[in-house]
């Protein structure tokens, strides 16, 4: 109880020094702030693709092992899902670059993290057309496709770590 009253205290302390310094506090419901925000459409954006892949994934593991067709299916719309909605995480991710870093030189994590993003978009897009060329010929998915999954899952959570380094969320302590 008192450590929740000395946090409330100190979060208050904190307000009052901001609008001491004139600084106004953003209202996080304010949709104009969010929407318009020079990098805020990338870092919100960032995870369905990387969510539905990692689910897709997981339902392509599952469903070998239980023979269920059904989560084959949602294996495959959620990489449908996923490659489609690499196109305009990456774009947002180019805008961000030009705006938020006001397109500076591409070196380091940043040159890093864009090059995995344009290998993970691709390898994305690949997992499904393989589910896709297999749904349209009506033949059993190719055994390597889980080589190329396993690939994709470890390229895309390196380039979402390197991600959060340049957003400031993973900080070096």
């Amino acid at each position: 109880m008192v450590k929740l009253i000395a946090q409330e205290s100190d979060r208050e302390l904190q307000e009052k020094q901001i609008l001491r310094r004139g600084e106004a506090m953003v209202n996080p419901f304010d949709l104009k702030t969010a929407l318009l925000a020079k990098h805020a459409q990338h870092v919100v954006l960032i995870h369905f693709p990387i969510g539905l892949f990692l689910a897709a994934v997981a339902f392509d593991l599952i469903a070998l092992w239980t023979k269920r067709r059904g989560l084959a299916d949602a294996a495959y719309y959620n990489l449908l899902a996923a490659a489609i909605s690499t196109l305009p995480v990456l774009a947002t991710g180019l805008l961000a670059w030009q705006f938020q870093l006001e397109g500076q030189k591409l070196k380091g994590i940043l040159l890093l993290h864009l090059v995995l993003a344009c290998v993970s978009s691709v390898l994305i897009c690949l997992v499904w057309w393989v589910h896709f060329r297999a749904r349209r010929r009506t033949v059993f998915l190719p055994s390597y496709r889980f080589a190329v999954e396993f690939l994709a899952v470890g390229i895309v959570a390196l380039t979402g770590h390197l991600g959060g380094f340049l957003s400031g969320v993973n900080l070096p302590s």
